[in-house]
């Protein structure tokens, strides 16, 4: 795809100092962009941007370091949100036939949807229902009774299993498990008995789930993931949480059963929780956070066991310089028992 400088700024609403005409015909960052494509630059990389190879660059209006700029410039309120829309009308869109593959098994009292499309080799079991133009990549298994809701992507090896429902417009990726059974056993005389696992799993519209992921299915009743919650890569959730819509799950973090989660709550790389807690909404959790206890709202944490992010930074600082300070109580004492 190629397009004028001035073309791409009336896609995004921008503004542009330089050459208007100048052609287009790519995107990319700043150190592998070339002489025909266009990147952007938000602090603390735009004097890198300066001397990039890039025919244009997406800078923040009204940023000081981004005024007189040597280069062709595109100013816009938010280069990164303004690049991402760039980024998907620029990027060819995949093709598939629609329609149930040959090579898929849909079993008995299926419901599909209007321009559906069942890759090979994937299985939509017994009495499930697929909404209307979904998506379901090869090796997939979507379980018995398991719905999934219109527009929704389901890529290679994920499994939503039995009775799990899968809202609008999600994203499951590669070799996640949607509703394996959660962690619940009883111990006696050293013999460990697991717990039947009859619930479930609601993943609400909007929702994407990254690789690798495990969302467990509740004892009794529903595991809920709320809308516009995004989950990175290898995370897992336990039974019976509860968490609010648009959260950030980053890859790696481990929330256990029960745990109740509000709405935009951050958990950075690594975050753990113990079970049976409640986590206030509008919160910040920096990664490797350990969370032993209810939290309230409008938290920003970090460290293990949790606590406030300043705090933290101080313990941090106060840690680095253990090394000079045990020198001088050792010397202290030294000086002390010669009197």
């Amino acid at each position: 795809m190629k397009k004028t400088l001035a073309e791409i700024a009336s896609l995004v609403g921008g503004r542009v100092a330089g050459d208007r005409e100048i052609i287009i015909s790519g995107l990319d960052n700043i150190a592998g962009a070339g002489e025909e494509d266009l990147t952007f630059a938000v602090e603390p990389h735009i004097e890198e941007a300066k001397t990039s190879r890039a025919a244009a660059v997406m800078l923040p209006e009204g940023e000081p370091a981004a005024q007189d700029f040597p280069k062709n410039a595109l100013y816009v309120e938010d280069p990164r949100a303004a690049f991402a829309k760039l980024l998907e009308i620029f990027t060819p869109k995949l093709e598939f036939a629609k329609g149930v593959s040959s090579k898929a098994h849909v079993g008995k009292d299926v419901k599909l949807g209007q321009d559906v499309i069942i890759m090979p080799f994937a299985v939509v079991d017994d009495h499930a229902v697929i909404g209307d133009r979904v998506t379901i990549y090869p090796h997939t298994y979507v379980g018995q009774y398991a719905e999934i809701g219109e527009d929704t992507v389901i890529y290679s090896s994920a499994t939503v299993r039995e009775f799990c429902r899968v809202g609008r417009r999600c994203v499951i990726h590669a070799s996640a498990v949607i509703g394996a059974d959660g962690f619940g056993f009883t111990t006696k005389d050293g013999v460990h008995t697991k717990v039947p696992q009859v619930g479930n799993v609601v993943l609400e519209d909007d929702v994407e789930v990254g690789a690798h992921d495990g969302i467990d299915r509740a004892a009794m009743g529903s595991t809920v993931i709320g809308k516009g919650t995004k989950i990175d890569n290898l995370v897992h959730i336990g039974h019976n949480c509860k968490i609010g819509p648009n959260c950030l799950i980053v890859a790696q973090t481990g929330i256990s059963g029960s745990v109740e989660v509000g709405h935009n709550v951050t958990f950075g790389g690594q975050t753990g929780t113990v079970g049976h807690i409640k986590i206030g909404a509008n919160s910040v959790y920096a990664g490797r956070s350990g969370i032993i206890g209810d939290m309230p709202e409008g938290q920003f944490c970090a460290g293990f066991p949790v606590q406030s992010h300043t705090e933290w930074l101080r313990m941090q600082a106060a840690m680095k310089r253990l090394p000079e300070l045990m020198k001088k109580v050792k010397q202290l004492e030294k000086e002390l028992a010669k009197k």
